[in-house]
């Protein structure tokens, strides 16, 4: 897991060096400054002269006191450097944390981001790579710190008097104890608390999305009680953890107190039998004050790192998983033509061979064809035509396009040759010009008008007062379906693809509009390939060929007409509709 996060460091190597040498210069200044401090009153306040007088030395004062004073700017010089650097280490390795995981999820298939859900994506580039970051911070600053300063205190307590160090040799098995204990209980309550936030995220996220929905349907009373309960169950775990954090600070402050007085009452024996001097008790006092605070701080650290390690295990979930989809060594670069051909094809998306979607699907279409597929809800449409552009890889058989498996092609030669208008259209926020300009970054304003006339999306962006330049909502919000729908289509067209897939794009538009964009597509783009997965039979009549899916499987192939003859399940279906435009 380090060795796979350490990756990230990259260009920050040098930083996440600097700030640890600059921290060890403000120990060093940090353990002296005590030393002169003893030296200081020992030679120039408590200074006594031949007949024992304590009198004062005035040029020792100054002496030291201007040494002091440079030991004070140097450590603070050596800590601002130190703070710099380990700020630019730890932002940058969070940045490029998060650049390593955003491209790790967007070489992801379909089917491995189905096994993370979105809310916990979210969670774990933002709260989990935040919580990571501080732990980089401290690692390389505290963590650097506290051991440098402690070992140096302990050297100058034992350089002072061995018997005062030994105090603290007492205090750290007390710490060191109550540190493991509380990394034990705490590290289980912040892995089920990192669960619940994205559960809370999830919450969040589809009521936002939903928001329409929920309104319509009267339920914020219920979406609020749903929010509450998750918030609720957040507030319980976190308690639980923050108390047993809570527990250090106590202790903590137990083990310095207690040492200060072992070291007040040892200190005041020493000086009585004249084995001790005032200045070197002074001394004493601040090193106690060291070893101990920063044995507090590195409790602190192991907490924040126990924390972070439920975060860090997360986050290499993402990076350490395996796209189960990949390029050949000598991919295919070149896509011949918009041919298809399902050989055997069995489809499972869980890989279990008795739980198939798709099940002996054989089916030839030739290159400029168009194709109708017709089906019941559930019958596994989307799911035939997302073999085509290796959204999944067919658990049994071959898909082949332009005359080769699907698995001999470069994954983004293959996805560039095949344009697909999903059930779901999504639009992302920018302009319509923006948008559009996802299905061909290069294309001129000529050719985006003429894509959305061939959509029929060309007469309502004229209405807009800023035409193309319309901005859009994020997921669309200020555009309806049918708008959304044809832009969507629009934008695939301009790819110019060997293979076009709408898959039930025209649900939201009027059926006169829906004959007008199928016209236009049978006329400009002949050679295209055209798969129209679609509800009604007025969408996919005119098609070359119809293809009707039942559970999974191919049960009729033919004309409008010839199935009219020949497939009861189309017949059904034409029947209800046309009953329905009857009625």
């Amino acid at each position: 897991m380090l060795r796979k996060l350490s990756k990230s460091v990259r260009e920050f190597k040098l930083a996440s060096f600097l700030a640890p040498l600059f921290i060890a210069g403000e120990v060093l200044m940090e353990v002296i400054i005590p030393l002169i401090v003893a030296r200081l009153i020992n030679t120039g306040i408590e200074y006594k002269d031949a007949s024992g007088q304590v009198v004062g030395n005035i040029e020792n004062l100054i002496k030291l006191g201007l040494l002091l004073v440079l030991c004070c700017i140097i450590s603070m010089i050596f800590g601002t450097l130190a703070g710099d650097f380990a700020a630019k280490a730890s932002t940058g390795f969070a940045r490029n944390l998060r650049h390593d995981m955003f491209f790790s999820i967007q070489n992801f298939s379909f089917k491995n981001i189905d096994k993370f859900s979105s809310s916990s994506l979210i969670t774990r580039l933002t709260t989990d790579v935040n919580n990571v970051q501080m732990s980089y911070q401290m690692l390389i600053r505290i963590a650097v710190r506290s051991p440098l300063m402690i070992i140096f205190s302990f050297v100058m307590a034992f350089y002072i008097h061995p018997s005062m160090g030994t105090v603290f040799l007492c205090i750290v098995p007390i710490l060191v104890a109550g540190t493991a204990i509380l990394i034990k209980f705490a590290f289980p309550k912040f892995m089920k608390l990192f669960r619940k936030l994205d559960d809370l995220n999830r919450v969040v996220q589809e009521n936002l999305r939903g928001a329409r929905v929920v309104k319509s349907f009267v339920r914020e009373d219920y979406e609020i009680e749903k929010c509450k309960g998750v918030s609720d169950a957040i507030y319980n775990i976190a308690v639980k953890a923050d108390s047993l954090v809570a527990f250090s600070s106590p202790l903590m402050q137990l083990c310095v107190y207690g040492c200060m007085l072992l070291i007040s009452w040892i200190g005041a024996n020493l000086i009585v039998g004249g084995e001790l001097t005032k200045g070197e008790l002074t001394s004493m006092f601040t090193y106690a004050s060291q070893i101990l605070m920063n044995f507090m701080m590195l409790s602190m650290i192991f907490i924040m790192i126990t924390m972070s390690r439920a975060s860090a295990e997360r986050i290499t979930e993402v990076l350490d998983e395996v796209p189960d989809l990949a390029d050949p060594e000598n991919p295919e670069t070149v896509v011949k033509d918009g041919s298809i051909e399902f050989c055997d094809v069995d489809f499972s998306y869980s890989g279990d061979m008795q739980k198939l979607c798709l099940s002996d699907v054989d089916l030839k279409i030739e290159s400029g064809e168009t194709v109708g597929i017709i089906g019941a809800t559930g019958s596994s449409k989307t799911t035939l035509v997302q073999l085509i552009p290796r959204l999944y890889d067919a658990t049994a058989g071959t898909v082949k396009v332009g005359g080769k498996d699907v698995r001999e092609y470069h994954i983004e030669t293959l996805r560039d040759a095949v344009a697909m208008v999903l059930q779901k259209n999504i639009l992302f926020s920018g302009t319509i010009k923006e948008n559009l300009r996802w299905g061909n970054e290069n294309a001129t304003d000529e050719e985006l008008v003429h894509a959305c006339k061939l959509a029929c999306a060309d007469e309502f962006i004229s209405t807009f007062p800023d035409g193309y330049d319309t901005y859009i909502e994020e997921g669309g919000a200020n555009v309806s379906g049918g708008q959304k729908q044809r832009l969507c289509i629009a934008r695939a067209l301009l790819k110019s693809p060997k293979i076009l897939i709408l898959d039930d794009s025209t649900s939201a538009v009027d059926t006169h509009t829906d004959a007008l964009i199928r016209k236009a597509m049978a006329e400009y783009i002949p050679e295209t390939t055209k798969i129209i997965i679609a509800q009604r039979i007025s969408s996919v009549e005119h098609a070359d060929k119809i293809i009707v899916l039942d559970e999974g499987k191919i049960t009729d192939i033919g004309t409008h007409e010839e199935l009219l003859n020949t497939s009861s399940i189309y017949q059904e279906v034409y029947a209800s509709q046309q009953k329905g435009g009857l009625s």
